[in-house]
């Protein structure tokens, strides 16, 4: 999936969608316990309560065109004020226990459900306290990973192949997870190699299912394309969105205005 750049095949990989070397904590949502070399993100469910959280009634969940079968328990997925509410009113006295999802996509409501259980999902998110960075986890099998994981999915109703963080993220804002919207972005960060058509539809994408609110996904894909600007402005896919236009190119044309403005604010100061 991560592509050479060319003439006719643009890709994104000389400038990542966000920093890594940000300093942060020891994990993503909480400082660990063990010193190691490397910190993973706490299970947000490990508490006194699990036990009793995991013989709680199984649900099963038909996800997609396919209509594959997940099984979770009622309180792990209780976690999410959308199925919270699904469970409270379909669920009240019902003994199918079923939830049907025809519109999601079985690989990113996967990992939706390995975050519930594990407050991560694969590749999972290390802190390397020795470069003080963030990064995802070697997913070679050599390392003991299980194999490598592509980073886009192709979305059938979009008609196109997206990035898959970028459907976690939306995935989360409709689910209700906050925590996961901000994992997701953070591991789309230290994603490279990305071709320009892939980053345009996803940005698309995050647009058409993020309210105008939305203040993290929207911004992180316009400083991207700006940061990204020697790549794009070469972009034939770049010129076919733009004059198909929308609002994302309206907020980048804002965006690059302010990034202007700044540029020349500094120049102006006296030193």
């Amino acid at each position: 999936m991560f592509a050479k750049r060319s003439h006719h095949s643009e890709s994104f990989s000389k400038h990542r969608a966000a920093r890594s070397t940000n300093k942060a904590k020891r994990s993503f949502r909480e400082n660990a316990a063990t010193p190691k070399k490397t910190s993973r993100p706490t299970n947000p469910h490990s508490s006194p309560g699990t036990a009793s959280t995991l013989t709680s009634p199984i649900i099963t969940i038909c996800v997609g065109s396919e209509q594959r079968l997940f099984a979770a328990h009622e309180d792990i997925l209780s976690s999410s004020p959308f199925f919270a509410a699904i469970c409270r009113g379909q669920f009240l006295e019902s003994a199918s226990k079923r939830v049907n999802l025809p519109d999601d996509l079985p690989e990113v409501f996967s990992s939706v459900l390995e975050y519930l259980y594990k407050g991560d999902y694969y590749p999972r998110l290390l802190h390397n306290k020795r470069r003080n960075a963030w990064e995802l986890e070697d997913v070679t099998e050599n390392s003991g990973g299980r194999g490598a994981v592509e980073s886009t999915v192709y979305h059938q109703g979009a008609g196109q192949t997206l990035l898959k963080d970028t459907l976690l993220y939306c995935t989360a804002e409709r689910y209700g997870l906050e925590e996961l919207k901000r994992l997701a972005l953070r591991k789309q960060g230290l994603q490279s190699g990305i071709q320009c058509s892939t980053i345009l539809a996803s940005a698309r994408y995050a647009y058409a299912n993020t309210p105008d609110s939305d203040s993290k996904l929207r911004a992180h894909y316009l400083a991207l394309i700006i940061r990204s600007r020697s790549t794009f402005k070469r972009s034939g896919t770049m010129q076919m969105e733009m004059e198909a236009g929308g609002k994302l190119f309206f907020d980048l044309f804002v965006a690059l205005c302010n990034h202007m403005d700044d540029i020349s604010s500094i120049t102006r100061t006296p030193r």
